[in-house]
């Protein structure tokens, strides 16, 4: 039996992280820690199982994909329009005010009714999720947004332990493609992108749920590059939908255009491999004030610091070899 959820005095949540000297707060903050806590129980649970696997789909699980299938419902609504610059198509902000105009009722939608009062809180995060309508561009500080979103739901009480494999490989991979199409249709600036040394020039967190994802199975880590691999389990796995991805939108060998992602196919295990990305979204992502300068704190999400002697969120992985792509539970 989960222990009871503790109860919030809801509020608007603000930018609290003003100035790089800031950083150390955030980095000794509750919010800090249950981030990454979020981020290696979601390793723990979804490590063997691939996207097929027949998890349980709870109402809240289910209403979170209607809101994304409504939200897409409004970008193919409002297609891209014909102008001079390749990249930042104007449409994208049209998109944006629509959906914004809509996000109060999207997401009362999905919050159970006795959690009504958590909506002016839970608001402001799905709405850094997709991106900046001024600058036309996605990065990770927007994934990041998300990610503080679905972490919100388990916080109030209205996911529990149960739903995070769905959240995982349902919800977030939902919400995956549709970034992915907002980024290909309205053309988004990457945010933030270092180019061929970064691992994605939008995504972080597949990267780390997917190489848990492959723990345990039988494609090798140095085989994900491999065409035959891609086109066999880029449907069934996060990472190798995310290198499918990369290969269709960019031209060239893996080895010039993400120089990041070749060098870990010489790692020799998953688990390894995941570990490793963790700490690189630590010192890439979580690290860096420009991104972290927009993360938003309020009842849920504390900047206060953790309790002397808290230790620090870390994945227990690893497990037997099993069949790449598992039956689904009958």
């Amino acid at each position: 039996m989960e222990p009871p959820k503790p109860k919030f005095t809801f509020i608007e949540p603000q930018k609290l992280i003003k100035a790089a000297t800031d950083m150390k707060s955030w980095e000794n903050s509750e919010a800090y820690y249950d981030l990454l806590g979020f981020v290696n129980s979601i390793c723990m649970c979804i490590q063997g199982k691939s996207q097929k696997y027949n998890c349980q789909i709870s109402p809240v699980v289910q209403k979170l994909l209607d809101m994304l299938d409504k939200m897409e419902k409004i970008a193919l609504e409002t297609p891209p329009v014909d102008q001079p610059s390749r990249f930042g198509n104007v449409a994208f902000r049209t998109w944006y005010q629509k959906m914004k105009s809509n996000i109060e009722t999207l997401v009362k939608d999905v919050v159970p009714e006795n959690l009504h009062d958590a909506l002016p809180e839970l608001i402001p995060y799905v709405l850094d999720s997709f991106g900046n309508p001024t600058r036309i561009d996605y990065g990770t500080g927007h994934e990041l947004s998300f990610i503080f979103f679905l972490m919100a739901f388990f916080k109030i009480g209205a996911l529990s332990k149960t739903d995070e494999l769905s959240i995982a490989i349902r919800v977030f991979d939902k919400y995956l493609n549709f970034v992915r199409k907002l980024q290909f249709s309205y053309r988004l600036e990457p945010a933030g992108s270092q180019g061929v040394w970064s691992l994605d020039d939008y995504q972080f967190i597949p990267f780390i749920w997917g190489s848990a994802q492959l723990i345990g199975t039988e494609v090798e880590p140095a085989k994900f590059v491999e065409p035959e691999t891609i086109e066999n389990f880029r449907k069934d796995y996060m990472f190798i939908s995310c290198i499918d991805y990369i290969q269709q939108v960019k031209t060239g060998h893996i080895a010039e255009h993400s120089n990041q992602l070749w060098s870990i196919s010489a790692v020799q295990s998953w688990t390894k491999i995941c570990t490793g990305l963790i700490k690189m979204y630590q010192k890439e992502v979580l690290s860096k004030f420009p991104v972290i300068q927009h993360v938003l704190f309020g009842s849920i999400f504390s900047l206060n610091p953790v309790k002397p002697g808290t230790r620090f969120p870390q994945a227990r992985l690893g497990m037997p070899h099993q069949p790449a792509c598992p039956l689904p539970a009958q």
